[in-house]
Parts: structure tokens; C-alpha cells; sequence
């Protein structure tokens, strides 16, 4: 039976609906904790599907697309442009990502995963994305097909996005919260942490005012009450930073509570500077994470996420040690040149 895609429209909404709510049953299914249904679903995708397919300005560039066979619904796909942070260079643009909302009906007929996956990534480049990414819930994904379809198309682990539930309040000795005088070294730790990335991926490279607006954003960070912000070492010579954050819609789609979910996403430490080997055992940056998840515990906080590149092993072998697992995985296809 054929498969047609198409971009979605508001008249769509009400099937796209039940098509994103069995999804969100299916993420629910992997890890009841981390994806816990909001308690009106069907109304947070409907909100959320208006806001998107309404002619109003987009905080992002997405699309929203429906597949048919003989004119009824049987899967859909989201697609988005992602900002490049400003510390990156984004030499290429905004990379394209497909995102976790890929879903089919039960008796979606054959072909029609395929069918989203390509047309997924061909309005991602219609629309000028040279970098793609696609994410995939789980490890392995819960639903291994998608895993597999796009790793037919080029795709490989870029991002895991690591989880763990139930934090313990207790805060460690040593780590302590981050004061102005901490901004130098932030910027060092940060300078250290970039270099990494760039040399693990090109997708990382910096930009070249990179230290100055990482330090305009430190300063900013240390304002806002929705953070913790926690260093450890003396502001002269620190050895390591966290910024314990809430989540965003860009990881957690809508039919999903995150009032629960904390994010790990700004975190080095000299332990895994090296990318291949963690050194003391990941002492120090063990306790500096303890001290983060302990911050989210304080806030009521029980489960958090967190994101290390796939080529870092030392730092994903830390956060394994500490009792996180693959949640999700962003991998990369880019287009040649």
C-alpha cells in the first residue's frame, strides 16, 4: 500500500493527536520515571500542535509532517532547526533534527517508517540544514527500528543524554556554590572543556569570542534563581564546574511533566579532561556531581539528565559509575560538502 507524506495541517490535529499520545505511552513504557505523563496529554499536544501549525512567529524553524496511505493517518514525524549555542561557531547553520516525536499507528502498513525517515531528513535539507540529527529514545532505543533506519541513512551516536532517578539530598564535601570571584576559572574550565569537544567532533568547533560570552553567560547564570550553579577548588585554581538547570521542550516533548526532570549540560572536571581514561577514579567529579544532584533534591527535583558526547568515554564512564543510564541518543548525519 502506498505512503504519501505531507506537511500537517491544523485540520490535522485531532489524529495527530492519538498518534502522539500512543508514542508518549511507548517513551512512558521505557522509563516510567524520566517520561511521566503529564496529567492532561491529549490537551498538551493539542496546544502545543496549534502553536506549531498556526501562521504566529516560531521560537524555532519546525515542521510538523503527516504520513497516509489511501488518505488515512498512519504516522507523523517533527522536525526542527536547533540554534547553535553561542560559544559554538555554527559554521554550517543550524543543525536539523528529528526529533523524538516519530511515531506509527499499529497497523501503519509497511514502508511507512521508511517513508518518514526520508522525508523527514529531505524537508531538514529542503530547508537548508547541512548537519542532521535524529534522536532515539533508549538503550538500546525501545523501539530499535527507527535506530536502525536512520543508521541505514549515514547516521552515528553524536549526544547520549544519560538519566537517573532518585537523587539523594545529601551534599559532599568539597563542592561548593559558584561566586563572582569563580568567573575566571569558569571561563579556564570552560576553554579546557571546549577543546575537548572540538577535538572529539568538528560539530563542536568554537567560535572565536567563545571565552567572552561563556563569561557573559556565567555572569547571568549567577542570577537566575531556576539554577545551581556548583565549582569545586579555590577560585584560583578550580578544578571543575556544574550548572544544574531545569529541563527544556527540547528534550521532553509535551505530553511529558518536567516539572521533575533537572539537566546536566554545562559539567567539566579535570577527573575526565583526558577523554579516554578517567583519572583518581572520578573522585572530584563525582562529588561535584553528588553536589548537583543534591541541588535538584533540594528543589524537589528526582530525576536528572544528563548530556556527554558519545566519544567521551571517561565522562560517560563517570556518570555510569553514578548510576546513570542511556535515556536517549542524538545521532549525526552530515551532508558532504
Amino acid at each position: 500500500m502506498p505512503v504519501a507524506v505531507r506537511p500537517a495541517r491544523p485540520s490535522d490535529i485531532p489524529a495527530m493527536t492519538g498518534l502522539l499520545a500512543r508514542d508518549a505511552d511507548r517513551r512512558h513504557a521505557c522509563d516510567p520515571a524520566l517520561w511521566a505523563l503529564a496529567e492532561d496529554v491529549a490537551a498538551r499536544i493539542v496546544q502545543a500542535l496549534a502553536a506549531a501549525l498556526s501562521d504566529a512567529p516560531q521560537p524555532v524553524r519546525q515542521t510538523w509532517l503527516l504520513a497516509e496511505a489511501q488518505g488515512r493517518p498512519v504516522g507523523l514525524t517533527h522536525v526542527l532547526h536547533v540554534p547553535v549555542p553561542p560559544i559554538y561557531l555554527g559554521a554550517e547553520g543550524p543543525p536539523g533534527l528529528v526529533m523524538p516525536e516519530i511515531a506509527l499507528a499499529e497497523d501503519a502498513p509497511a514502508g511507512t517508517r521508511a517513508a518518514l525517515a526520508d522525508a523527514a531528513e529531505a524537508a531538514l535539507r529542503a530547508d537548508g540544514a547541512r548537519i542532521l540529527l535524529a534522536s532515539q529514545v533508549g538503550d538500546p532505543p525501545c523501539e530499535p527500528a527507527w535506530a536502525e533506519a536512520f543508521a541505514a541513512r549515514g547516521h552515528a551516536p553524536l549526544t547520549l543524554y544519560l538519566a537517573k532517578t532518585g537523587l539523594a539530598p545529601a551534599v559532599p564535601d568539597g563542592p561548593r556554590p559558584a561566586e563572582p570571584a569563580d568567573i575566571a576559572g569558569l571561563v579556564a574550565c570552560s576553554a579546557e572543556h571546549q577543546a575537548t569537544l572540538e577535538a572529539l567532533d568538528p560539530f563542536w568547533r568554537r567560535h572565536p569570542d567563545a571565552d567572552a560570552r561563556f563569561e557573559a553567560w556565567m555572569r547571568r547564570s549567577l542570577t537566575l534563581e531556576d539554577r545551581d550553579m556548583r565549582v569545586a577548588g579555590p577560585p584560583e585554581a578550580l578544578e571543575g564546574y556544574l550548572v544544574a538547570q531545569p529541563a527544556s521542550r527540547l528534550h521532553v516533548p509535551p505530553a511529558h511533566d518536567i516539572s521533575r526532570i533537572g539537566v546536566i549540560d554545562d559539567f567539566h572536571h579535570r577527573d575526565f579532561a583526558d577523554p579516554g581514561t578517567l583519572a583518581d577514579e572520578g573522585q572530584g567529579a563525582l562529588a561535584l556531581l553528588q553536589a548537583g544532584e543534591a541541588a535538584f533534591a533540594a528543589r524537589g527535583v528526582d530525576t536528572a539528565f544528563a548530556v556527554c558526547p558519545a566519544a567521551w568515554r571517561s565522562k560517560a564512564d563517570l556518570f555510569a559509575a553514578a548510576g546513570y543510564r542511556t535515556a536517549m541518543v542524538w545521532t549525526i548525519r552530515r551532508e558532504p560538502s
